[in-house]
């Protein structure tokens, strides 16, 4: 399903370059339940594009980035 041109979900990868960080953190981000996603399977995992606008809508401290308010350092 897609809402207009864009589809409703993108990869973990996908995601992580969105966020602007690594394949792996983004992972671990997923697993840490930090970044929200859904599991189609074993092996397929995706990440809701309205869960990502939220998570880049938020406000993040002065002179830091999005990805260093959702993701420990």
């Amino acid at each position: 399903m897609s809402i207009g041109n864009e589809r409703a979900t993108v990869t973990v990868n996908e995601a992580a370059r969105i966020l602007g960080i690594g394949r792996a953190a983004a992972y671990e981000g997923v697993r840490a339940g930090r970044i929200p996603s859904i599991r189609i399977s074993p092996r397929r995992i995706v990440v809701p594009r309205a869960a990502l606008d939220r998570l880049l809508g938020m406000n993040a401290p002065a002179g830091t980035t999005h990805a260093e308010a959702i993701l420990p350092s």
